[in-house]
């Protein structure tokens, strides 16, 4: 099938029947069919960080994602965002990639230092060291945010644990509409065990890191597959596809630089190859050659 093909097909079957808000179970917590591996439907666009490429608006903020949330995403196709999970001094979840303040904030020193409320007095600068009014956000306040407007996928930082971050999710309700990363088979496993509703993006760059996951006994119907940020064989794809695993490609990197070297339309072959799903720090650009 062609990349053209899959754009028409995509558009008449759509992503969902409805927005995520919608489509889910929240009484019982259950993972959507979102993340999970449709054929024929529109790839989705992940934003690493949630935008922090763009000027003005710093990476892993609020006000960030509801900007790429509008200029990418839609209510049948809304916007993955990608973003990270650290903790402060007294145990609150924020959102924050580096162990430190300093690149992304005008604070200085270890973010595990300092309490939630000194984190407080800080404002969020975006990657060209732009200083702008926004405050770093809680894990709470992203994910109620969230809801009918974006999905997620969760990066745990060392400082927090899955356990903390999934009881986090079962409060909010957020399982609906969040997934939570894993980069080892061990994690994911507790991942599964501490609730076997969540979808979680597991690493799978070959068939021995699937053997090694299901071993481990989580089931096809949990997992979303991270490919990684090179090209895998289309065999790899269609082994995944065929299990009903959606398929992440990590363009951040050499292939969002390929991307902008040679023309936005080598997204389209990432797509053409059996990406579903791709994570980008280029979502602007990527929308226009995937959504146009």
């Amino acid at each position: 099938m062609t990349y053209r093909q899959v754009l028409i097909l995509g558009l008449g079957f759509g992503l969902m029947t409805c927005s995520p808000k919608t489509t889910t179970n929240r009484s019982t917590g259950k993972a959507t069919d979102f993340f999970s591996y449709q054929p024929n439907r529109l790839p989705l666009i992940s934003v690493h960080r949630g935008g922090g490429d763009l000027t003005g608006y710093p990476e892993n903020c609020i006000e960030s994602f509801a900007y790429v949330a509008k200029q990418v995403g839609t209510p049948t196709h809304p916007v993955i965002i990608e973003c990270d999970i650290d903790l402060t001094k007294d145990s609150v979840m924020v959102m924050m990639h580096d162990a430190t303040l300093d690149r992304t904030t005008t604070g200085t020193g270890k973010l595990i230092d300092k309490t939630y409320a000194e984190t407080q007095q800080y404002r969020l600068e975006d990657n060209q060291g732009n200083v702008t009014a926004y405050k770093i956000p809680t894990l709470e306040e992203v994910l109620r945010w969230g809801e009918g407007k974006a999905t997620f996928t969760l990066d745990v930082k060392r400082n927090v644990s899955f356990a903390k971050v999934v009881n986090m999710v079962r409060k909010t309700g957020a399982g609906a509409y969040a997934a939570v990363i894993t980069y080892n088979a061990k994690d994911a496993a507790l991942v599964h065990q501490l609730d076997p509703n969540l979808m979680i993006s597991v690493t799978i760059r070959n068939q021995a890191e699937y053997d090694r996951l299901h071993e481990l006994g989580i089931p096809d119907n949990r997992m979303v597959a991270f490919v990684g940020v090179t090209e895998p064989p289309k065999e790899l794809y269609q082994f995944l596809h065929q299990k009903g695993i959606a398929c992440i490609l990590g363009t951040l990197g050499n292939l969002d630089k390929q991307a902008a070297a040679k023309g936005d339309q080598v997204y389209g072959k990432f797509v053409e190859n059996g990406a579903d799903v791709m994570s980008t720090d280029r979502p602007l650009e990527m929308a226009k050659v995937i959504y146009k």
